[in-house]
């Protein structure tokens, strides 16, 4: 199916590794312009190189900044000018019940996360519309639908970030801008095992038999990123022209039981 996202120009913030390596990967793929950001100078570098090797129709233009600095969101719309697609993708929350979480890690986290997907869609809506429409996707994650009171500051920070794309999705249309989320449940990454290794140690008493838990998955396994990847791409599309100001899950149906787990 060609999505007809050759050329597009899109930004993609926290590339370096995981989901957001692998969206900058597959909207290559699909012939889009790219600008990566992400703290990691080094992954950065590296996946240039990869995409360039794979892909070398695809310009990528790397932006290595930490989005949590004052004046970062203004240097990256300096750095890439106007684009057609926002991924806003930087960022994790730590997870933990109230007290597990101090106040720094908390503040840090919402800052990343809930605060940057915020700054860089103040700063690129209104560039949207005076180009004449754009998309902004934001990659959100189910536990703003679950609240589990083990991820207490990401389950706050994910319910925000849904409330804020649906409040600014709804009307965004007369402007020609969709904007949209995407609430994925446990992906094949590096921090979704973390994860599982802090929840089996609490639960089992052993970190090493995080893959118990991960059997429990629906179909036995965290999502694959291709899986998480080509949904964003459809969202990105001109073949989701109607869909705007609402979340898609993809966790094979987890939030739908009421646990991460």
């Amino acid at each position: 199916m060609d999505l007809d996202l050759k050329g597009k120009r899109a930004l993609i913030t926290g590339a370096s590794q995981g989901i957001g390596a692998g969206l900058a990967m597959s909207f290559a793929e699909e012939g889009a312009d790219l600008w990566l950001t992400a703290r990691n100078v080094e992954n950065l570098t590296r996946l240039k190189r990869e995409i360039g090797d794979r892909f070398p129709a695809s310009r990528v233009e790397t932006i290595p900044v930490d989005l949590t600095e004052a004046g970062s969101a203004e240097r990256v719309v300096a750095a890439t000018g106007d684009v057609d697609i926002l991924v806003n993708n930087a960022g994790t929350i730590p997870s933990g019940s109230l007290l597990d979480v101090d106040p720094v890690q908390w503040r840090a986290g919402w800052d990343l996360k809930v605060f940057g997907y915020i700054n860089l869609s103040r700063l690129y809506y209104p560039r949207m519309k005076a180009a004449g429409g754009g998309v902004i996707i934001n990659n959100i994650g189910n536990g703003g639908e679950i609240c589990d009171p083990r991820y207490v500051a990401g389950a706050m920070g994910n319910a925000s970030l849904m409330a804020f794309t649906r409040a600014l999705g709804g009307e965004s249309l007369g402007d020609g801008i969709r904007v949209v989320g995407v609430n994925p449940g446990p992906v094949d990454t590096d921090r979704i095992y973390n994860m599982l290794k802090k929840r089996a140690a609490d639960v089992l008493g052993d970190a090493s038999r995080y893959s118990e838990l991960a059997a429990t998955y629906p179909l036995g396994r965290p999502a694959h990123v291709r899986e998480v990847a080509d949904l964003f791409l459809f969202l990105a599309s001109p073949r989701a022209a109607y869909i705007s100001g609402t979340i898609v899950t993809i966790d094979g149906g987890i939030a739908s039981r009421r646990s991460i787990v």
